[in-house]
């Protein structure tokens, strides 16, 4: 029985071909091609392949058969002839392959024999029983996709009806913030303008105070650390450690407060322009 490497021995990628007095240059490397990717495509494809490569060869016989069939395409000189085979090379199904019926058309027959003891045709299905599994498809699709609208209605269904609801505005509280209350608009601008006034008045120690309160509320704001009651200034420079480079600015403001709020150092107005040079610096951070 032939095999794949046989048929690439028997058919050469490119060979000359005499017909008539006519001398035709072949190219048979698609064949060559067909039967490498046979080797290197899942087997699930391979019949696929095999029928494709059979269809090709199939058509091949056939126009071979037709120009060699006593009277058909009867020509009168070799220049009709060679126009004549020239539009049969032309044709897509075989792309000017044409060999010797003595020898490609031995080869194919051994070639289909082959294919066809290699994949034994399956047992037709009955009308009846083609009809049951149709119908089982079918039954078993929609089965699936009502599971699936079901799963995703479950899931999601809830959140888009709590989005639809009106929301309700959360009211603004006061806030405390190192001892001082704060009103519930307050915004870190504000808080810095009062400290611009107490400095103005000469209270610098009070004004290093409003400052980092601004300075702390801001980054509240801006989600780096979050406001408590509870919370000290150590709290809120732990929060900022991992946060560079904003953490070594935070640091010196809040050693600047506590040496001058808890540790009772007068402050002066070089310690004030110092400070806020700072607050300025860590919020381009």
């Amino acid at each position: 029985m032939i095999t794949v490497r046989g048929v690439r021995n028997l058919v050469p990628q490119t060979q000359t071909v005499e017909w008539n007095a006519l001398s035709f240059n072949v190219d048979n490397s698609w064949l060559h091609q067909e039967l490498d990717q046979y080797w290197t495509v899942p087997k699930r494809e391979r019949p696929e392949q095999l029928r494709r490569i059979t269809g090709r060869l199939q058509a091949l016989e056939e126009r071979i058969t037709e120009i060699q069939t006593p009277g058909a395409g009867k020509v009168s000189d070799k220049t009709e002839a060679s126009r004549k085979l020239a539009e049969i090379l032309k044709r897509p199904e075989y792309a000017r392959k044409v060999t010797k019926q003595s020898a490609l058309a031995r080869l194919m027959k051994q070639f289909l024999e082959w294919l066809k003891n290699l994949f034994p045709q399956p047992k037709p299905l009955s009308v009846g029983k083609v009809g049951l599994l149709t119908k089982i498809a079918q039954v078993f699709v929609i089965v699936l996709a009502l599971a699936v609208l079901a799963y995703l209605a479950r899931m999601f269904l809830p959140r888009l009806l709590r989005n639809k609801g009106p929301r309700k505005k959360t009211k603004q509280t006061a806030r405390i913030v190192l001892g001082e209350k704060l009103e519930p608009n307050q915004s870190a601008t504000d808080l810095l303008s009062e400290a611009e006034a107490l400095a103005r008045r000469g209270e610098l120690r009070a004004a290093i105070r409003k400052a980092y309160i601004a300075l702390l509320v801001e980054l509240d704001e801006r989600k780096v650390i979050s406001l408590a009651q509870y919370k000290t200034n150590r709290d809120y420079l732990h929060a900022v450690r991992k946060v560079e480079p904003l953490y070594p600015n935070v640091k010196l403001l809040t050693e600047s407060f506590e040496q001058h709020w808890y540790g009772l150092t007068n402050a002066t107005e070089t310690d004030w322009m110092t400070f806020r040079s700072a607050y300025h610096q860590a919020l381009l951070r």
